[in-house]
C-alpha cells in the first residue's frame, strides 16, 4: 500500500486543521459555559450549531459516508486521517462535521438497506443534520454482546410489527433532535438459525409505547456529544411493517456491516485523542518543575512520552493497513485486521491518556483539561461495539483455524 495522502486527502486534512484551530477548540469551552445555561443538558448549545454550519459551508460534510451519492464519497483509507483529527476534539468535532455516532451508522444502514420511502423520511434529514437518530441493541439483561442474546420481541400483527422490550445505553436517546430509533429484535426467535432470528425495525421516537426512561452516565459523564445514553422500554409499540430495514431475519447480518466500518472510525479518532494527550504531555512536562528540574527532564516522564510516540506510529499503521483492506478486499476480508485494532487501539490509547492524567496531577482529573473525560471514552470503546474479550476470541479462533 502507498502510506502517503493524495491530493484530496491532503486538501480536505489541511481545511480540516484549519477549521479546529479557528473554531472547534475555541469553542469547546464555549460549549461547557452554553450547556450549564441551558434549560436541558441534552438541548444543543448555540455554538454547536454555528460550528455545523460553517464545516457545511467550507465542505467539511458527511466526510464519512463513501457513497458519493449521499456523502464524500471518500475511501476508508481516505477518511481515515480525517477522523483522526476530529478526535482530537471528540465531544465536538465529530457533530459538527455530521460524522458523530451512531448517526454515522444510521446513516450507513438506511444508504445500504433503506427503501426509497425510508430514505427519504429518515436518511434525508439525517444527511441534512436537522434531526438525530438512535440505534437500540444492547440490552440490560443479556450479555447483548452476543447479539443471539437479544430479547427484544418483533412480533407481526396484521401490517404492524408489535415491540416490546427493554433496552439500556442507547446512544443519541436523550437529545431531543432524536427522532428515529433503528431497533434490534427477534422476529423469530424459535428459529432453527439463530443468527436468523433478529430483524431491525425503524420506530419513531413519538410513538405510543416508547418511553426514553433516564439518561445513564459514563464514569459519572452525560455524553452530550452522543446525545446522551439512554434507558428506553418498549410496550407493545407499534410500527407499520413498511418500517421493517431489509429483511425479516437479516437483523444480525445488517449488525455486523453497520459495526465494520463503525468500528474503524472509533479507532482513528482514538489516534487523534492519543495525539491530544501527547501535546498535553510535552506542554506540561516544559511547564512544570518538579524536585528542582522540569518535569520534561524526570526520565519516567521521557519514558511515558517516548512509548506513547512509538504506539500512537504502531496504531495509525494498522489503522491505516485496516482501512485499505476495507476498499481493497471488503469487510470480510480485512475482518483479522478489524478485529486487531478494536483489540488494541482503546487500550493503548487508555494507557497514554492515564500518564497524561498522571503527568497532570490534579489538574488531569478536573474539569479545566479535556484529559478525564477523554480517558472515560476511549476506556468506554473498550466495551463499545463489542467488547474487548469478543474479539480476542474471534480472531484467535481464525489464526487457529489453521492449524486444525
Amino acid at each position: 500500500m502507498d502510506f502517503a495522502f493524495d491530493a484530496r486527502t491532503e486538501e480536505l486534512r489541511g481545511k480540516l486543521l484549519a477549521f479546529m484551530d479557528a473554531h472547534v477548540y475555541p469553542a469547546e469551552r464555549v460549549a461547557d459555559e452554553q450547556r450549564a445555561r441551558l434549560a436541558s443538558p441534552w438541548d444543543t448549545p448555540a455554538v454547536v450549531e454555528d460550528l455545523k454550519a460553517e464545516a457545511r459551508r467550507q465542505g467539511l460534510w458527511n466526510l464519512f459516508l463513501p457513497d458519493a451519492e449521499h456523502g464524500a464519497g471518500l475511501t476508508n483509507l481516505q477518511y481515515a486521517p480525517l477522523a483522526e483529527i476530529t478526535g482530537r476534539s471528540p465531544h465536538l468535532a465529530p457533530t459538527a462535521l455530521n460524522c458523530a455516532a451512531p448517526d454515522t451508522g444510521n446513516m450507513e444502514v438506511l444508504a445500504q438497506f433503506g427503501t426509497g420511502e425510508q430514505q427519504k423520511r429518515w436518511l434525508t434529514p439525517l444527511l441534512a443534520g436537522e434531526i438525530r437518530s438512535a440505534f437500540a441493541m444492547t440490552e440490560p439483561e443479556v450479555a447483548s454482546s452476543d447479539a443471539t442474546n437479544i430479547t427484544t420481541h418483533i412480533r407481526r400483527d396484521g401490517d404492524e410489527y408489535v415491540l416490546t422490550g427493554r433496552k439500556w445505553y442507547i446512544s443519541g436517546a436523550m437529545n431531543p433532535r432524536c427522532e428515529v430509533f433503528i431497533v434490534m429484535g427477534k422476529t423469530d426467535p424459535e428459529g432453527p438459525d439463530i443468527r436468523r432470528q433478529q430483524s431491525m425495525v425503524l420506530v419513531p421516537r413519538d410513538t405510543p409505547g416508547v418511553e426514553v426512561r433516564r439518561a445513564m452516565t459514563v464514569y459519572g459523564y452525560e455524553d452530550h456529544s452522543h446525545g446522551g445514553h439512554a434507558e428506553v422500554v418498549l410496550d407493545h409499540a407499534r410500527v407499520p411493517v413498511t418500517n421493517l430495514v431489509g429483511e425479516e431475519g437479516g437483523g444480525f447480518a445488517i449488525a455486523q456491516a453497520r459495526l465494520g466500518p463503525g468500528r474503524i472510525h472509533h479507532c482513528m479518532r482514538l489516534i487523534g485523542m492519543a495525539e491530544r494527550a501527547i501535546e498535553l504531555m510535552c506542554r506540561r512536562a516544559v511547564d512544570r518543575t518538579a524536585f528542582g528540574k522540569p518535569l520534561a527532564r524526570q526520565g519516567v516522564v521521557q519514558q511515558w512520552i517516548a512509548d506513547a510516540r512509538v504506539t500512537v506510529e504502531q496504531l495509525r499503521l494498522l489503522v491505516l493497513k485496516t482501512a485499505w483492506l476495507m476498499d481493497t478486499v471488503g469487510n470480510k476480508g480485512a475482518h483479522t485486521e478489524i478485529q486487531a485494532i478494536k483489540i488494541a487501539t482503546p487500550r493503548a490509547v487508555v494507557d497514554i491518556l492515564d500518564h497524561a492524567v498522571q503527568l497532570h496531577g490534579a489538574g488531569g482529573v478536573s474539569q479545566d483539561f479535556p484529559l478525564a473525560e477523554l480517558w472515560a471514552a476511549a476506556r468506554t470503546l473498550r466495551l463499545a461495539d463489542g467488547p474487548d474479550e469478543v474479539h480476542q476470541r474471534s480472531l484467535a479462533r481464525r489464526e487457529l483455524k489453521r492449524y486444525v
